[in-house]
């Protein structure tokens, strides 16, 4: 059957990095394809590429047969390609209508007609049957419905290719049904669409055929109903399944200390379903998930950094009532983000000033550290940890990402927390450092500190942790205790049916 869009043999180049090697990816009229894979895997240069975005450096791509050269993304929707991503990219304060006609309003007389457009806007939602006041602002209707509205406007009359980048990461489970409502019709109507999500269980609901990109890579593709989950995970994690090969020894006791933090029903809505959890001093506990499954969303919502709207959490036996970051680090809690350029350091302040950042703040800024004081707190750190820096007052932009860690980690310790939870602690930074990272997080525990550690490294995971609870499509799905910790087992959880 000829593929309504066939890319074969691209290829794209950055500097230091091969993004796409000779991939080959086809999606048919009438089909949903997901494409799947971890972070750096290859999708979005992929997309970019279909889209008009970005050129490639090599390879072929053909539309109902014929091979198209795409200059542009105004020149793939003019040639039947529109795409939707995941932050709806219209505008709240304007109507519907202005939202849906907006570049392309009809005019009469050099001026344009709103009669017109309401009746072109009204009849691009028609065709998603979806029934609005189309005078409304865009952002007095919910997430779905901006989503409706997006691929409404997206969608021309001869629209071949549709691309949904993770529609669904806002939704909660009813909207989405609404959207897969919509992309079921499309589908009917002879569209390829291409669906673009990190959601297991979505897949296997809406998807007709599977391809995995894994480092630049096609590692899989087939039907989804011969593609089984278990072998999914596998392609996209890259490892076959076998015994975990190295783990650190466990500190002393650690299931056995009091019981530091405890949450129960603990949940977000559109952000993570209600989870329990808990937390013993001297133990780590890890969060294992493929990418969106709700590591980070875990992370945040047990500090305060994103406030939870059911459940509550506990803190060495007293309830949480006001939760937010400063309550947090005054309970004894430090954090240590992902993002460690965006969320973490302050690249212009000084190892100094970002190192003490976090104890100042459980101090309160009535009570200023003094200079010497913050001089004396910062060597000290920088000595325990092995900073790599000149001196306390280098700007820490200008250190190595493994350095700028260990500052994140020093900010986190000379708060002298009970409980540290860190996210992503290894991502980004050379072997050595990754190393000492890992090895630091034992000694921590042995000394008493309670640890969650979110990761998508298995292997770190399996070396440092005790206990590790398993999430998938933002729900927890499971806990693995110590003994029972091996690749399989983690691999096995993630695949599970929902339970």
């Amino acid at each position: 059957m000829t593929a309504r869009i066939e890319m074969i043999g691209v290829s794209k180049e950055f500097p230091a990095v091969r993004a796409l090697e000779r991939v080959n990816f086809r999606v048919a009229s009438g089909e949903v394809h997901a494409l799947m894979g971890e972070n750096g895997a290859g999708k979005s240069t992929l997309i970019k590429i279909m889209t008009g975005a970005l050129g490639s450096d090599e390879g072929e791509i053909r539309l109902d047969g014929r091979p198209v050269e795409i200059s542009s993304p105004g020149h793939a929707r003019a040639l039947g390609i529109g795409a939707v991503y995941q932050e709806v990219n219209l505008v709240p304060t304007m109507s519907v209508t202005k939202n849906l006609t907006l570049g392309r309003q009809p005019r009469r007389f050099g001026l344009i007609s709103w009669r017109e457009a309401r009746d072109r806007a009204c009849e691009k939602l028609e065709r998603l049957k979806v029934d609005i006041d189309v005078e409304r602002p865009l952002g007095s209707y919910s997430v779905a419905v901006q989503q409706l509205i997006a691929i409404a406007r997206a969608l021309e009359d001869d629209t071949r290719v549709l691309v949904l980048d993770e529609p669904t990461a806002s939704l909660d489970a009813n909207e989405t049904e609404l959207l897969f409502q919509v992309v079921r019709d499309l589908k009917h109507r002879g569209l390829a669409i291409v669906f673009i999500t990190h959601f297991i269980d979505q897949v296997y609901e809406i998807s007709d055929r599977i391809s995995v990109l894994r480092n630049g890579r096609l590692v899989g593709a087939g039907a989804t109903a011969d593609l089984p989950r278990l072998k999914l995970i596998s392609l996209m994690l890259g490892r076959e399944l076998k015994r975990t090969e190295e783990r650190l020894a466990a500190a002393p006791g650690a299931s056995e200390g009091p019981v530091v933090l405890s949450a129960e029903g603990l949940g977000k809505r559109r952000t993570m379903a209600p989870f329990d959890l808990s937390l013993r001093a001297g133990e780590v506990v890890g969060l294992s998930g493929l990418l969106g499954s709700g590591r980070t969303e875990v992370a945040k919502l047990i500090f305060g950094a994103t406030r939870p709207d059911s459940g509550h959490l506990e803190v060495s036996g007293e309830r949480m009532t006001a939760h937010s970051p400063r309550q947090s680090l005054r309970r004894g809690m430090a954090f240590c983000p992902e993002d460690r350029k965006a969320e973490g350091i302050l690249a212009e302040l000084t190892v100094r000033e970002n190192i003490i950042l976090a104890l100042q703040t459980k101090m309160g800024w009535l009570r200023l550290l003094r200079q010497n004081e913050q001089e004396k707190l910062a060597e000290e750190m920088i000595r325990a940890l092995g900073i790599a820096t000149p001196d306390a007052d280098k700007p820490v932009g200008q250190l190595s990402g493994g350095n700028q860690q260990k500052v994140m980690l020093a900010r986190a310790l000379v708060s002298d927390p009970r409980i540290l939870i860190l996210d992503e602690p290894t991502r980004g930074i050379d072997v050595g450092a990754h190393a000492e990272i890992v090895s630091l997080i034992r000694k921590l525990s042995a000394e008493g500190l309670a640890l969650l550690v979110a990761s998508s490294e298995l292997d770190e995971l399996i070396a440092v942790s005790d206990r590790i609870a398993v999430l998938r499509d933002r729900r927890k799905v499971g806990e693995i205790a110590r003994n029972d910790i091996t690749r399989e087992n983690i691999i096995g959880t993630i695949a599970s049916a929902r339970s």
